[in-house]
C-alpha cells in the first residue's frame, strides 16, 4: 500500500508545517505556501482510484488487530511498517513524512484539528524549565543531551457537549445556641432544601487512545477550541498521528459521568450556601440534553528523557506550551535538605529552652 506525502507546488519536495507563521515550508527551495495554496494542488494529493480505496477499506477491515501493515515511502520507496493505529510517520531512510490516508477515512475521518503553535525548539526551551523552583532535581536531569526522542504527536480525542438538567434534594439544618445563667440551649431548625438548574457543558475532551497515559493527556488540558480547525492532511506534514482506539459510545460515558458530577457538585454546594449548618442530599436526578460528540485530532510534543539509564517521559501541550512529566530526586541534595531542616529546628528548639 503506498502512503501520501505533501510535495512543494515549485520543486516537488516534501513541505512541513511550520508552526510559527502558520504556513508549509520547502526545507530546498524555500518556497512558502498557505493552506488555500495547498488546496489548489490537493486534487494530485488526493487521487486514489474508487478500486483502490475500496481495497484499502476492505484491508482495513478484515485484517487482524495484532497486524502490522506495509506502505511504500512515496519518496524514496522504502518500506514502511505501521501498527494499526498510525496515521502518519516518517520514512526511517529519508526521514519524511508518510501520511496513511486510508486510516484517516470514513469513521475515522476527524472533522477537527487544532495545528501546532509549539516548535521542537519551544519543547526543548520549556525541557530545560523544568526544574525551575525544584530543588531536589538533580542539575544535570534537564539538559537538553539527556533528550532520546522528540515527537510531535496529533492525538485522537473526543469533545462532548451537551446540557446537563439536574436536581438536587435532601435535609438542610440551621442551628442557634444561646445560654442563661448555668443553661445551655440548643436550637435546630430542619427544612426542606431543593436546587435545579440546567448547566451546559463545551468540550469535554477524552483521550481517543489507548496508547497515551489518560493521567497526562488530562494535565496538559486545557486546549483552546477556538482555534480548531477544519480538518486537512496538509496539517500532518512533518508530524506524527494517531487514530482512535477509544469508541465513541466509551467516550461518550466518560463525559456524562463528568457533567454528571461536576452538575450535582455545584447544585449541592449552592444547597449548602443558604445559611445551613449541614445539608445531606436525599434525592439526585440528571437528565442529558442536546448531545454533540466531534472527533479531533489535538498537538502534543511527546519528550523521552534517559538519566542514569532510566527513561522517563514528558508531555507538552502542542498548542500553549504546558509541559508535565515525572522528575527524579537527587539523593545527596535530599540529605542536605533533611540535614539543614535538623539544624534548624534544632537551632530553634534551644532558643525556646533557653527563653522559656
Amino acid at each position: 500500500m503506498k502512503t501520501v506525502d505533501h510535495k512543494c507546488p515549485s520543486c516537488n519536495a516534501s513541505i512541513k508545517y511550520n508552526p510559527k507563521d502558520k504556513n508549509w515550508v520547502c526545507e530546498y527551495c524555500g518556497s512558502k505556501f498557505t493552506l488555500d495554496e495547498l488546496k489548489e494542488n490537493e486534487k494530485n494529493f488526493e487521487q486514489t482510484s474508487i478500486s483502490e480505496s475500496k481495497e484499502l477499506k476492505e484491508k482495513e477491515e478484515n485484517k487482524d488487530a495484532s497486524e502490522m501493515d506495509q506502505y511504500h515511502c512515496e519518496d524514496c520507496g522504502a518500506e514502511i511498517i505501521a501498527d494499526k493505529n498510525t496515521a502518519a510517520t516518517f520514512c526511517v531512510y529519508c526521514k519524511n513524512t508518510a501520511i496513511l490516508k486510508s486510516r484517516l477515512t470514513d469513521k475515522f475521518s476527524p472533522s477537527k484539528i487544532i495545528p501546532f503553535n509549539k516548535t521542537k525548539e519551544d519543547a526543548i526551551e520549556a525541557f530545560k524549565k523544568v526544574g525551575k523552583g525544584r530543588f531536589l532535581m538533580p542539575k544535570e536531569f534537564s539538559d537538553p543531551k539527556n533528550i532520546q526522542e522528540l515527537t510531535g504527536v496529533y492525538i485522537p480525542f473526543w469533545l462532548y457537549s451537551c446540557k446537563m438538567k439536574g436536581f438536587v434534594s435532601g435535609k438542610g439544618t440551621k442551628v442557634m445556641t444561646w445560654s442563661t445563667y448555668d443553661y445551655y440551649y440548643t436550637k435546630t431548625d430542619t427544612y426542606k432544601v431543593e436546587r435545579g438548574g440546567v448547566y451546559s457543558f463545551e468540550n469535554i475532551p477524552v483521550d481517543g487512545s489507548e496508547r497515551f497515559n489518560n493521567a497526562v493527556m488530562n494535565s496538559i488540558e486545557p486546549f483552546n477550541y477556538e482555534e480548531l480547525e477544519d480538518f486537512n492532511y496538509s496539517y500532518l506534514s512533518g508530524f506524527l498521528a494517531e487514530k482512535y482506539d477509544v469508541e465513541k459510545n466509551e467516550a461518550k460515558k466518560i463525559t456524562i459521568d463528568r457533567a454528571k458530577t461536576s452538575t450535582l457538585n455545584d447544585l449541592e454546594s449552592k444547597a449548602r450556601t443558604g445559611g445551613y449548618a449541614s445539608f445531606v442530599p436525599s434525592q439526585k436526578e440528571t437528565d442529558v440534553q442536546e448531545e454533540k460528540i466531534d472527533y479531533v485530532l489535538l498537538p502534543v510534543w511527546m519528550v523521552n528523557i534517559k538519566y542514569n539509564d532510566k527513561m522517563y517521559t514528558f508531555a507538552m501541550n502542542g498548542q500553549t506550551g504546558k509541559m508535565i512529566g515525572d522528575i527524579p530526586y537527587s539523593k545527596w541534595k535530599l540529605v542536605l535538605f533533611v540535614f539543614v531542616l535538623f539544624i534548624v529546628l534544632f537551632g530553634i528548639s534551644l532558643l525556646v529552652t533557653y527563653f522559656v
